[in-house]
């Protein structure tokens, strides 16, 4: 064993320190490699440390809440002395044990009609937060984050550990179809059925591709989504936009797209309703300082990824425009980077880009509300004008709110979205560049 000093990492270009959220292994403990140390946040991010090799946290020099500069030691760790060696030992050797370990399961997988022990389950670990390095085995292995909540943890706070889960892999899964307990006999149980999946090209995931999925699905099995409609009158805002947009490229040298429009409507509205600016922790919720615009943008690979417009509520049209365009060009060329994609509080999805009438967007995790912008549509309306009613030709827009019903009600929800539809309606035609 030999002594290691573990220092504060550096997890963005632009990030110079982390406060220290909690501790999740104590003064005195062991762990594994791979293991979550502490957690940290930089720029309202959290972020996990996990364990360079197996060993015994020695001692902490920081208490959680305190901040930390990139590079300052915060522990001590005595780990094995033959995982130290090199960084390229390390590596190596980790890919043999990993190897070693697959093999054993391999051989002593049992068929799922052994693993079968029960028809029922009852959930093991309490804590369904997983670290990265548990999501990857789960991958690898397909198990679904409910049956991982069924296994046995024993890390520290009921954290699951990589060796929890090979060692449940290796006594065959025996909860792989368990059904939840129930004791009314008459409740809905989710049948065994056998699908017949067709035939056809057989396209692999990517990488990407698979985090969107597992993303999507976590999401929906996280929060209840509801999602509420309004239809805005985008006419005024139409017409400024076409009027103004070759001078304002003359003027700025940035091109006026919709995006900024909308980005600034809906900054507005959320200073209007900050608790829709905000993320659940346990039964906390936490709401937000900053308002960070996430823009859902197509990638070229057809891929989504969401770019992130900071600090959206304090940038005049001329720095939003460029911002968006920013970001947008770095999508085109797949040169965003990680700071570019991080820290969104509230997140908006163009769906009438491609033509969609309206969506109902998916939550974009940790933020608890979406808004889907449909299609600007002309259409022939009823209006009131100073003769009366009339009927004309309006550009018209269906908004789409998702929101997380167990911290947003409909009342917060409803009126959130017809809020950022009164900022599309009352756009002033009459505005400046």
């Amino acid at each position: 064993m030999s002594k290691f000093e573990l220092r504060m990492p550096k997890m963005g270009e632009s990030i110079t320190e982390g406060t220290i959220i909690n501790w999740l292994i104590s003064e005195g403990d062991s762990f594994e490699e791979g293991d979550i140390i502490l957690e940290v946040a930089t720029d309202k991010v959290d972020n996990e440390v996990p364990a360079p090799a197996s060993g015994t946290l020695v001692k902490t020099m920081f208490q959680a809440k305190d901040v930390v500069p990139v590079g300052e030691v915060i522990a001590v760790l005595e780990i094995s002395e033959e995982l130290k060696s090199s960084k390229k030992d390390t590596v190596i050797q980790s890919e043999s044990e990993e190897s070693q370990r697959k093999k054993k399961v391999s051989k002593r997988l049992k068929p799922a009609s052994e693993s079968l022990t029960s028809n029922s389950f009852s959930v093991s670990n309490s804590n369904t937060f997983f670290s990265p390095l548990i999501i990857k085995i789960a991958k690898e292995y397909h198990i679904s984050f409910e049956e991982l909540a069924r296994i046995p943890a024993t890390g520290n706070e009921g954290r699951l550990r990589k060796s929890d889960v090979f060692n449940y892999i290796e006594e065959g899964r025996p909860f792989k179809f368990a059904q939840p307990v129930t004791q009314d006999p008459t409740a809905y149980r989710i049948p065994q059925l056998s699908f017949d999946k067709g035939k056809g090209k057989v396209i692999e995931m990517d990488r990407m591709r698979q985090m969107i999925a597992d993303h999507m699905v976590y999401s929906k099995h996280t929060s209840p989504h509801v999602t509420a409609y309004v239809e805005a009158d985008l006419t005024n805002m139409v017409n400024w936009r076409n009027a103004n947009k070759k001078a304002f490229q003359e003027k700025h040298g940035e091109r006026l797209t919709f995006t900024p429009l909308f980005v600034e409507a809906v900054a507005k509205a959320v200073k209007d309703f900050p608790n829709i600016n905000a993320s659940v922790d346990g039964n906390n919720i936490i709401v937000k300082e900053d308002i960070n615009i996430g823009m859902a943008t197509a990638l070229p690979s057809g891929n989504l990824i969401v770019p992130v417009v900071r600090n959206a509520d304090a940038k005049d049209l001329k720095s939003l425009a460029a911002n968006v365009n920013e970001l947008a060009n770095k999508a085109r060329e797949n040169k965003l980077g990680g700071d570019d994609i991080k820290g969104s509080t509230f997140t908006i999805s163009n769906v009438g880009t491609f033509g969609s009438v309206m969506g109902t967007p998916i939550i974009n995790q940790p933020e608890v509300a979406i808004l889907a912008l449909g299609i600007i549509k002309k259409r022939p309306e009823v209006i009131t004008t100073e003769k009366g009613d009339e009927i004309a030709i309006r550009s018209m827009m269906y908004l789409s709110l998702s929101f997380d019903h167990r911290v947003v009600d409909g009342f917060l929800g409803g009126s959130f979205v017809r809020r950022v539809a009164d900022y599309f309606e009352q756009f002033d035609i009459n505005r400046k560049i």
